[in-house]
């Protein structure tokens, strides 16, 4: 029950009646809307039966489900087209995409819906029925036939927009209509359906009058909670299709934006904004998404990262330029841009503070916005730093990860550790290094000979190159990750070898004699 307390909500449902045949009128500009009937057919139980029709069949009198024999019986004139599923969710993917002009909670409906969150935004577009003609206008001059409604909830809002005739509907008569709706808009199983007009019931309002007990006994739970769904006695969550950003600065033009200098100097003004909301929440954006929507239905999306958060509009224009300089598919305005969109999708917590006076922190800070920049321009993927991880293979010791995700200081710290992981063992100043900082990737296979199948190689043969050891060290067992599942890992022993002329080698033998059928040796690195 809703109380004058709790805060109004509003949904909006978009149902594509016609979507397949709408699809392929925009694709095929020869089939008009005033020529014969157009059907959409597919194989079902090994009968060509129709699954859409466009509005001159329905006229006609054809229905979904029909079978194309019994629909060329009653009109020799039809224009026939095989189903093509992935193309309509193509284009419905797209129209959602689309949708995000107006709300940034759009959410897929199907078949052949949309419902968006509201809630909040419709004072942006004049009121919710401005809101709703504004959509409806757009959706019908791209040649789309749309049935829309606007409710308190989601559930709601899918019924009133498929078995009404839409609208916007006030919190205070919204049961009213709904209790009005026929049966088949509950959208229940056949059986159930079935089983109430059997009892004589008509209308939702029918079934909302009878006891619930009564009613889950005879047709199960999902009946109530349907009916608890569409008068809002229970919540249906929009799950978006996109992350919801944190905070977001848009505007609508009433003259659509074509020169890309007036769309930079839009961008610069909605940096102001957004980062003016973000100076109030004490954050910073470290990920920022910019969304150019055409004038025929087309959206561009940029998103720019950075390793520390962006607190003002100029570095963050720098990067955006640099980012659309480097798209492979330049930014193109067509016909012109209608609303542009700045969106921070991933924020950080700022703390300030003075680096004036601490070299390091300007030089960390230096190192980070050409990071930025660099990442930008070449992508994040290309732009990389290293790891540490926590594992005692040598190999594994450090990875690459995007420079982006994390900043100097956070690198610096991270190297340290892994430098200490990486060394093992006590190590003071001026002893010789227990391993090398550079390492072959794979490990080059040796041959070697020791004097006991267990002890350090006596001389080895490496690139057809025979060195006799003058001083080895070791061993160093590592044993196998036992929580990786991997058949062919066996124990090294590591050895930090000198031959007689003074080289320093890292070697292993991989496998322990009468426990592995055939122990090798490897030269894993080399000391400077």
């Amino acid at each position: 029950m809703r109380t004058s307390s709790s805060p109004s909500r509003h949904f909006l449902a978009l149902w594509f009646p016609h979507l397949p045949t709408d699809r392929l009128r925009r694709e095929n500009p020869w089939r008009r809307a005033g020529d014969a009937p157009l059907i959409v057919v597919d194989r079902i139980a090994n009968a060509l039966r129709l699954t859409a029709v466009d509005r001159n069949a329905v006229t006609a009198g054809l229905q979904i489900g029909m079978a194309l024999t019994d629909a060329r019986a009653l009109f020799q004139n039809l224009q026939v087209a095989n189903a093509a599923p992935a193309e309509d969710q193509r284009l419905l993917d797209r129209l959602a995409d689309w949708c995000h002009r107006y709300s940034p909670l759009v959410a897929l409906d199907p078949p052949h819906g949309i419902v968006l969150d509201i809630t909040g935004c419709e004072h942006l577009f004049g009121g919710l029925e401005a809101m709703l003609r504004d959509v409806v206008t757009r959706l019908r001059k791209h040649g789309l036939a749309v049935k829309s409604a606007i409710a308190g909830n989601a559930s709601a809002a899918r019924a009133l927009a498929r078995f009404s005739r839409g609208g916007v509907f006030p919190a205070n008569g919204e049961d009213s209509i709904l209790r009005s709706l026929p049966l088949v808009a509950l959208e229940i199983e056949e059986a159930s359906l079935v089983g109430l007009k059997r009892a004589g019931l008509r209308t939702i309002g029918d079934v909302a009058d009878l006891p619930r007990a009564a009613l889950t006994a005879r047709f199960g739970e999902a009946l109530v909670e349907r009916l608890d769904a569409l008068f809002g006695r229970a919540t249906r969550p929009v799950s978006p299709l996109r992350i919801v950003p944190v905070c977001m600065a848009a505007r609508r033009m009433a003259e659509p934006l074509i020169v890309m200098e007036a769309v930079e100097a839009l961008l610069r003004q909605l940096g102001d904004e957004l980062f003016a909301a973000l100076e109030k929440r004490g954050e910073g954006a470290r990920e920022i998404e910019a969304a150019f929507f055409r004038v025929d239905g087309l959206v561009r999306r940029v998103t720019i990262q950075a390793g520390r958060p962006l607190v003002e509009t100029a570095p963050f224009f720098r990067l955006i330029r640099e980012r659309l300089s480097a798209l492979a598919e330049p930014l193109d305005a067509g016909y012109g841009f209608d609303a542009v969109q700045l969106a921070a999708l991933r924020v950080q917590r700022v703390v300030h503070r003075q680096t004036s006076l601490d070299s390091r922190q300007e030089t960390a800070s230096g190192v980070d916005a050409l990071v930025d920049r660099l990442s930008a321009r070449l992508g994040p993927v290309r732009v990389l730093r290293p790891l540490a991880v926590d594992t005692h293979i040598p190999e594994r010791a450090f990875s690459m990860v995007p420079a982006i995700h994390q900043t100097a200081d956070e690198a610096l710290a991270r190297f340290r550790f892994a430098a200490e992981v990486y060394r093992t063992g006590a190590h003071y100043l001026g002893d010789p290094p227990t391993r090398p900082i550079r390492l072959f990737q794979p490990p080059q296979r040796i041959e070697a000979m020791a004097e006991v199948p267990d002890g350090p190689p006596m001389q080895f043969r490496w690139r057809r190159v025979l060195h006799e050891v003058a001083l080895a060290e070791g061993p160093e067992r590592i044993a196998p990750e036992w929580w990786r599942a991997d058949p062919a890992a066996a124990t090294r022993d590591y050895y930090r070898i000198e031959d007689n002329a003074g080289r320093r080698f890292w070697i292993f033998r991989e496998g322990l004699y009468g426990h592995d059928p055939a122990p090798q040796w490897f030269l894993h690195g080399l000391f400077a």
